[in-house]
């Protein structure tokens, strides 16, 4: 029979319930702020979970327990790499904290994906309105920005069956892992923390901004 853990309480009473603060401190109002462009995600398929998902990328078996997601940019476009971006993403975190009772026990965002050890309600679903959200707020940001070295590899790179859309941001479904255990919850809380090290980017991980070591170790 496999072990269970009851994280209700995090690892030994460590895990993260928020993320950082945005420069502006008011994080999850701007959720609904960005346009719905209909040529990237048509009406017909906006905030719908699963109704056209027929080889289940965003289907979580045990989606109330915490589990270790990674989201990849197509391509590894080096998308990650502005201010104005990574707040995107916190936005949609606190936003979903909110609304789905989103736990986040660690994370780290890197250039071109992020790793994440997340809980929430239905964690396929959050994780299917993240993606959707941030696809749609950070395509709108380039296209505004005018960043077409960007934009032309997301058009280029997009997969052909998505002909609903003018760009693909992120790689189709998730990688997600069941956290079984504590020790499995430690284990994979280092990884994250230590993947900008291993990368040769810093050497200590409470430097790298865009994560939540600092506050774990």
């Amino acid at each position: 029979m496999k072990e269970e853990y009851d994280f209700s309480k995090g690892v030994r009473g460590k895990y993260v319930s928020l993320v950082p603060t945005l420069p502006n401190g008011n994080a999850y109002n701007k959720m609904n702020e960005c346009s719905h462009s209909g040529e990237w995600e048509p009406e017909s398929t906006r905030v719908r979970y699963n109704t056209h998902m027929g080889r289940s990328r965003y289907k979580i078996f045990e989606s109330t327990h915490p589990h270790f997601v990674t989201c990849t940019v197509l391509h590894w476009i080096p998308i990650f790499t502005r201010t104005e971006i990574t707040n995107i993403i916190y936005e949609s975190l606190k936003y979903l904290q909110k609304t789905d009772n989103l736990k986040i026990y660690a994370y780290v965002i890197l250039e071109n994906h992020l790793h994440l050890i997340v809980s929430s309600d239905d964690l396929g679903k959050t994780m299917e309105s993240f993606k959707k959200y941030t696809a749609r707020c950070i395509i709108d940001l380039l296209r505004s920005k005018n960043v077409t070295t960007i934009l032309d590899q997301l058009m280029f790179y997009k997969k052909a069956h998505k002909s609903d859309r003018t760009y693909q941001l992120w790689q189709e479904g998730i990688a997600q892992k069941l956290i079984q255990n504590e020790q499995m919850m430690i284990e994979r809380i280092s990884y994250i923390h230590n993947n900008p090290v291993k990368r040769g980017y810093i050497d200590d991980p409470i430097h790298w901004r865009y994560s939540r070591a600092k506050g774990i170790n």
